[in-house]
């Protein structure tokens, strides 16, 4: 069964996202960092007069800087042979305006040679000196970033990433929302998926507070990533977060799709999440119908099984040739005449002052399986906080028929106290309350990649 399209499944590091960057920023030579002559001399001359204050540049440091920057940038000059020189230089570094220039002259020299730990080494001086103008801030980080990040050095490489995030860097081709999506991908890539959804999720909050458009490729990475790995509860956060943004059948399907794969919902749970894919129009296969009719079993519930059954003739999805759906339509509508004639004894039994659990919960069930939601909704109240009483359930279902009369918000509010392995059913109805309370402006399509995840299939 397709659950939905998006980013490679189990995807272990961001290389594809940090390639994409590298090709558009690149990781070129750097502008010349170092100390020029004059300014040494002008530092010896500040000695003289003041000799409390230390010198920018060690005599020693001079000494070791100078013929080794003209060596690394002669023509066809041998920078490898050079490295030991720049590593030594390295240590010789120690005030920031030290750091920065031997700093500038080690990246360079590796970004000649390809040789990434130089990079890394010189660009980590120049960010550690303190003395990079703050127009740079964001680029060096983000160049940082990506060298940590492509040895796979992905704990080290975050800091830089979020310094580059922090600093405002962006391209033409590389937004704030691209890098924070590589951020996540940088958590997802050690296996902290926890930790990867949540830096997601706040930046989804970021996003949003600050009036902005969440790109539905966000959900989409998040919930391949949360449903692979069967990360719960977040799969069900990030989905109904989902389609509160993003409305759709395709997305309303997935969401519930992945909710009956994840769950072992049978009976009663499958129940209440099969007659919300029913409203949602996820019921895309005759299992789909297959499933909801087993739920709501033809002996108990007639009149919602034979309406079901009728309507999946109708649209063509079951075909008539099926002998379990034909033998729960004949028993359905076996049962619907006498069952519609005992609803008034039902609700006055069930209204009466000492009308126990059973009896209240079945005109309950009963009312609500008939789309009398009023009477529904009267009789689930009734029974909370009786001894024994299903509280998730009675509250899904108040939930159910409090949205059937239009009281969304009163709905909202039922739902939000379930607690359980009800819970994700109950988001999933919160959801829809929600978008019949407040229909959402469908956002603009965005594309998907062209992988899709298989899910396991359903039982039936």
């Amino acid at each position: 069964m397709r659950i939905f399209n998006t980013g490679s499944a189990r995807k272990k590091t961001g290389s594809h996202f940090a390639l994409a960057i590298a090709l558009a920023t690149g990781t070129a030579v750097i502008g010349s960092t170092a100390f020029a002559d004059t300014a040494y001399a002008q530092d010896k001359k500040k000695k003289k007069k003041k000799k409390e204050e230390k010198a920018q540049y060690s005599e020693e440091f001079v000494a070791a800087y100078q013929p080794l920057n003209t060596s690394v940038n002669e023509e066809g000059a041998d920078v490898a042979a050079l490295k030991p020189q720049l590593v030594s230089l390295a240590s010789l570094s120690v005030s920031p305006d030290e750091k920065i220039a031997a700093g500038g002259l080690i990246y360079n020299a590796g970004a000649k040679t390809s040789d990434r730990s130089l990079q890394i080494q010189g660009m980590e001086m120049m960010l550690a000196s303190g003395k990079v103008e703050a127009a740079n801030l964001g680029r060096f980080n983000f160049i940082a970033y990506q060298l940590k990040n492509a040895e796979s050095q992905f704990a080290e490489a975050r800091p830089y990433l979020q310094a580059a995030i922090d600093n405002n860097f962006t391209t033409d081709t590389v937004t704030k929302a691209d890098l924070q999506i590589a951020m996540a991908e940088s958590f997802f890539s050690e296996e902290l998926y926890r930790e990867g959804l949540s830096y997601l999720d706040n930046a989804i909050a970021s996003t949003k507070a600050a009036g902005g458009a969440v790109n539905e490729q966000w959900y989409r990475r998040g919930l391949t990533v949360a449903y692979n790995n069967e990360i719960v509860p977040e799969v069900y956060d990030i989905a109904t977060a989902w389609i509160a943004d993003y409305p759709s059948e395709t997305s309303w399907r997935d969401a519930i799709n992945l909710t009956r794969n994840l769950s072992d919902y049978q009976g009663a749970e499958m129940l209440d999440l099969m007659r919300l894919g029913h409203k949602v129009k996820s019921l895309q296969n005759k299992q789909d119908y297959i499933e909801y009719i087993e739920a709501a079993d033809a002996r108990l519930l007639p009149k919602e099984v034979s309406d079901l059954i009728e309507e999946g003739y109708a649209s063509g999805v079951v075909s008539r040739d099926d002998i379990y759906v034909a033998d729960s339509l004949k028993v359905a509508k076996g049962r619907v005449a006498s069952d519609r004639s005992d609803l008034p004894a039902l609700e006055r039994d069930a209204r009466a002052a000492g009308a126990g659990l059973r009896t209240i919960k079945a005109a309950g069930d009963t009312f609500l399986s008939y789309g009398e939601h009023a009477k529904a909704a009267e009789f689930f109240q009734k029974t909370l906080g009786m001894p024994g009483v299903d509280t998730a359930e009675t509250l899904t279902r108040l939930g159910i028929a409090q949205a059937g009369m239009g009281q969304y918000d009163a709905a909202k509010e039922s739902f939000a106290k379930v607690e359980g392995p009800r819970k994700p059913i109950a988001q999933l109805w919160a959801a829809y309350a929600g978008q019949k309370s407040s229909p959402a402006v469908p956002a603009a399509a965005t594309a998907a990649p062209a992988d899709t995840i298989e899910a396991p299939a359903t039982g039936g």
